[in-house]
């Protein structure tokens, strides 16, 4: 057998996770890989991804492992902190680049071990965004488990100057309905439908939004 491998995601309920269950059947044959939602059911390892998890992992865990690898979806040191491919939308972006770096004390500060860019055209809506970053997620576990057998060592983030994220709540799914839909397109894009939908207020009700495409007969 291979390596042994933990993955963590806080929500059993987050899109990713079919995602993950795929990548552990495709590494079975090779490597000892589980997934848990809970600090309490780690154990320990040869390596832990921290995949959308939403609490700090302090040393006493990760030393249990000989590497703890994070996957972040900004081109670190910029956008260190909460949902950055989200803010990254919000702010104009129509490409992101997806990292790989070793968990540490500080929030987003570890060594990388690899990065790659992916495209966010700006028609795609949530689900679309998510095929495009989960599938680079699942790339660069790969990467990290290839580098790591190869007995490569993640790089030092570079000197540039760190900028920060803050954390996302539900309240940033509301939209304006005194604001124009395209003013308004991305804020509502970026919104998980199912745990965190788009929603507004109006004449004492409370609105959600569902959006997807209507594919015309050509």
């Amino acid at each position: 057998m291979g390596l042994k491998i933990k993955i963590l995601c806080s929500s059993p309920n987050h899109p990713v996770v079919p995602w993950i269950m795929r990548w552990m059947e495709d590494r079975s044959n090779h490597d000892a890989v589980s997934l848990v939602h809970s600090t309490t059911e780690l154990g320990s390892g040869d390596i832990l991804f921290l995949i959308s998890v939403s609490e700090m992992i302090g040393p006493d865990i990760r030393t249990r492992f000989q590497h703890t690898a994070v996957v972040h979806a900004s081109d670190l040191p910029e956008g260190r902190g909460w949902s950055p491919h989200v803010w990254a939308i919000l702010s104009g972006k129509n490409s992101i680049v997806v990292t790989a770096l070793e968990a540490a004390a500080q929030v987003d500060s570890g060594a990388i071990w690899a990065k790659t860019r992916i495209e966010i055209p700006k028609t795609a809506l949530f689900d679309e965004i998510n095929e495009r970053l989960f599938n680079a997620t699942l790339q660069l576990m790969t990467k990290v488990c290839d580098m790591i057998e190869s007995g490569d060592k993640p790089q030092p983030q570079d000197g540039g100057t760190p900028s920060y994220w803050p954390r996302r709540t539900p309240v940033d799914s509301e939209i304006d309905p005194n604001e124009s839909i395209t003013s308004q397109f991305d804020a509502i894009r970026v919104c998980d439908p199912n745990r965190y939908p788009a929603f507004f207020r109006l004449h004492g009700e409370v609105f959600e939004i569902s959006l997807k495409k209507r594919y015309e007969p050509s």
